[in-house]
């Protein structure tokens, strides 16, 4: 006689990219299926791995480690179970060890080192791997000295701009006022990123932890994170993480008993794309429209409701726990020049294995593209990446061996951005992605400044005489000229940065143009 079956503990991502293929109703059924066999089953609803071309991706714990499976549908429930998947048995759609997964185990994880392993909810599994040592630390510290650490650490703002995160935090703090803000801007619009996203919905508390350091490092008693309103599970997911954060005593009025106190908001975005540009989205949660506000002041002196306020975006606070848990050396030591750390590359667009990948800076476009990618998903050769969102540049075959470090993509007139990548295929008419990023920026723009708001309509215009022609060589140098002023005229970087994708499709494939060219010197190029 058989004895009772062995209980089984699996795992099935809460991941918005794993609920927008299935994993949902895979749950519902993997739930139904083991209660009809009388197999005892732990599901866990853990954060994603990143795999997403294996999502709705199952694991199930065995002695050797998590064994998974995937992409895995409804349909393949009853099969799983059948193979004895619970036990981690053969299947076809077996991947054998999660963690030996090739385009997993050549990343470097640092902040993510949890995702995929954790129900993102629970204080106690963050705790289990790691989670709040960096704060207990900073509370045993001056406030100076956690700036110090963090400036040590050579972490530069991950949102785009690649500001030093020490010097933006020590301004805050030697700036004397009676309340002070810490502001996190998740309004996540560039096309193809999804780290911010990933983040808020698979390790909430790791934010949170980043935050509250902090507020207390340039003395903040009060923060926002400001979440974009196209992420409602991201949303909800930290509204319930900053509640058990705060009946748990690591937020409030009295954070860990140490008398010090720190409030965390969460607010829903304006649904606006240059509210992601910081004093937008200062004047968004202000209740007030999301227009640019010319600098100086800067926000660190004059920031949200006019006081100091540190402004970081998800990533580069969610860099910071480890940072104050491991030492600044542990985080400096990864990376090139002065690319300190780790990147967190997201793959997107025409790729066969799109995904999140986190490695060291220094890697290169070609081996992200073909050695995690795997090359585009039509099968056809790679055109052109756009790197850096939107805004960013097209990079062409010639230049996917330079290393990814902000000053070497800056030297080419190149930007990396929040580290999303977009891959074309050779059907791709870059003509006609140059005029999106033109129409894209007269649909977003806010409108204070002229090269933008009306930079941005001429160029459309520009870009749609140069694909009808025949005469093209003048709208071509009207086109350049016009990019000239919206570079340097443009009131923030909706404006400034619309020439890069214009200008690199224009010198790296004027064939698209209909046009002959030699590349102009000067970014970007």
């Amino acid at each position: 006689m058989n004895g009772p079956a062995e209980h089984a503990t699996v795992y099935l991502p809460c991941d918005s990219a794993a609920l927008a293929v299935g994993a949902d109703r895979v749950a519902r059924r993997l739930a139904d299926e083991a209660a009809v066999r009388g197999l005892p089953i732990t599901l866990v609803r853990n954060s994603s791995r990143g795999l997403f071309w294996l999502e709705p991706l199952l694991e199930v714990a065995t002695p050797a480690g998590r064994v998974a499976y995937g992409p895995v549908t409804v349909d393949d429930v009853a099969g799983l179970l059948d193979a004895g998947a619970l036990q981690g048995g053969a299947h076809p759609l077996r991947l054998g060890l999660t963690e030996q997964i090739p385009y997993l185990a050549r990343q470097q994880r640092l902040t993510f080192a949890r995702m995929g392993l954790t129900d993102p909810l629970s204080i106690a599994d963050y705790e289990a791997h790691g989670g709040y040592a960096g704060l207990r630390r900073a509370l045993g510290m001056a406030g100076d000295q956690v700036v110090e650490e963090v400036l040590q650490s050579g972490l530069r703002g991950r949102g785009g701009a690649a500001f030093p995160t020490g010097i933006k935090w020590k301004t805050v703090r030697s700036t004397p006022a009676a309340q002070k803000y810490v502001v996190c801007n998740a309004d996540e619009g560039d096309s193809g990123t999804y780290a911010d996203r990933m983040a808020m919905e698979g390790d909430p508390y790791m934010l949170i932890e980043g935050m509250t350091i902090a507020a207390l490092a340039v003395g903040a008693t009060q923060g926002y994170v400001y979440i974009r309103s196209e992420y409602p599970h991201a949303v909800a997911t930290m509204r319930e993480a900053v509640h058990r954060a705060e009946a748990a005593g690591y937020v409030g009025a009295n954070v860990l008993g140490s008398g010090q106190a720190f409030h965390l908001h969460i607010r829903k975005a304006a649904g606006s794309y240059v509210c992601g540009e910081e004093t937008a989205m200062l004047e968004s949660l202000e209740g007030k429209r999301g227009i640019v506000r010319a600098k100086p002041p800067l926000p660190a002196i004059e920031g949200l409701f006019g006081q100091p306020t540190v402004i970081n975006n998800v990533i580069t606070l969610a860099s910071v726990p480890l940072i104050l848990a491991r030492g600044a050396a542990h985080y400096r030591d990864v990376g090139m020049g002065r690319s300190r750390g780790t990147l967190l590359v997201q793959l997107a667009g025409n790729i066969r294995h799109g995904g999140l990948i986190e490695v060291a800076f220094g890697v290169t476009l070609r081996e992200l593209l073909f050695d995690y990618g795997g090359g585009t998903a039509s099968g056809r050769p790679v055109k052109a990446v756009q790197v850096g969102g939107p805004l960013g540049a097209y990079v062409p075959p010639s230049q996917w061996d330079i290393p990814l470090d902000y000053e070497a993509y800056a030297a080419v007139g190149a930007v990396l951005g929040h580290g999303g990548i977009v891959v074309h295929d050779d059907t791709a008419d870059l003509a006609r992605l140059a005029r999106y990023a033109m129409a894209f920026c007269a649909l977003e723009s806010c409108g204070k400044c002229t090269p933008c708001r009306i930079g941005s309509t001429r160029g459309v215009e520009v870009i749609d005489k140069i694909i009808a022609g025949p005469q093209r060589e003048q709208p071509v140098q009207l086109l350049r000229d016009l990019c000239d002023t919206m570079l340097h005229g443009s009131l923030c970087a909706m404006g400034g940065m619309t020439p890069y994708p214009v200008l690199s499709a224009l010198n790296h494939y004027p064939e698209d143009f209909g046009v002959n060219h030699t590349p102009h010197g000067g970014p970007p190029c």
